[in-house]
């Protein structure tokens, strides 16, 4: 079973800041090497738990800002690693490459979404997207590359108001999430204007490595397999 797994940051475990998630400024310059390690760590549970529901196959793909975030020499041994920009696919790049299952960990809520962490869709400038006339985020924007690709998205992790699995199903003709999907919850809070974040032991768990976020995957034979055909508009 191949696996692919985009990883974002600013939904990980722990993060509650943007100086804690920013490559470019030399005074975030610590903070942001702390959390590259727990993004890194939240890599390596994810990819744990998909070898241990019979994952042959692995690709991560660095999802960050210039996407050169995660750390190879810590990243597990069983997977490969898509780093650096540009990428035409972006976020998911290459899952159009034969994949049976795709995870997305560290994503948060899209931008505009009241009580989150960091909400944006890409960059600050974004005010909206939407796609088929439905307001999405770059959760949704990717569960479509995926369904177009064919691939069922099996787990989604983020932050608290990061959209369910079941708000991220745009429309038949764009793809869908596979059923059941797994979703993870690291942290919640508020973003505008900003305040505290209520993280707990449990959540960073995964971060931390404690624990593996997925406890089985679709099988390919069984995976509902993403429409691919249709019209598709995003604005």
């Amino acid at each position: 079973m191949r696996v692919y797994i985009s990883v974002d940051m600013e939904g990980v475990a722990g993060v509650v800041h943007e100086s804690q998630t920013d490559p470019t400024n030399p005074a975030c310059a610590a903070e942001y090497a702390r959390f590259r390690r727990l993004m890194t760590a939240e890599a390596n549970a994810a990819i744990e738990g998909a070898l241990a529901a019979g994952a042959t196959k692995l690709v991560v793909n660095d999802s960050h800002w210039f996407m050169r975030n995660l750390l190879a020499e810590e990243l597990h041994q069983a997977a490969e690693l898509l780093s650096g920009d540009p990428k035409p696919q972006s976020m998911v790049e290459g899952i159009d490459g034969g994949f049976d299952a795709a995870l997305f960990i560290g994503y948060h809520a899209r931008a505009g979404t009241r009580h989150a962490i960091l909400d944006h869709t890409y960059a600050d400038r974004i005010h909206d997207v939407r796609l088929n006339g439905r307001p999405v985020g770059e959760l949704g924007i990717n569960a479509a590359f995926a369904g177009v690709a064919g691939v069922p998205v099996a787990l989604v992790s983020g932050d608290t108001v990061a959209p369910p699995p079941a708000q991220v199903t745009v429309t038949p003709a764009m793809g869908r999430l596979s059923d059941p999907v797994t979703t993870t919850r690291s942290g919640s809070g508020r973003s505008s204007p900003p305040g505290p974040v209520w993280l707990s032991p449990a959540t960073m768990a995964i971060a931390f490595g404690v624990t593996g976020p997925v406890e089985s995957l679709p099988q390919p034979e069984s995976s509902a397999a993403a429409p691919t055909s249709g019209s598709r508009m995003i604005e």
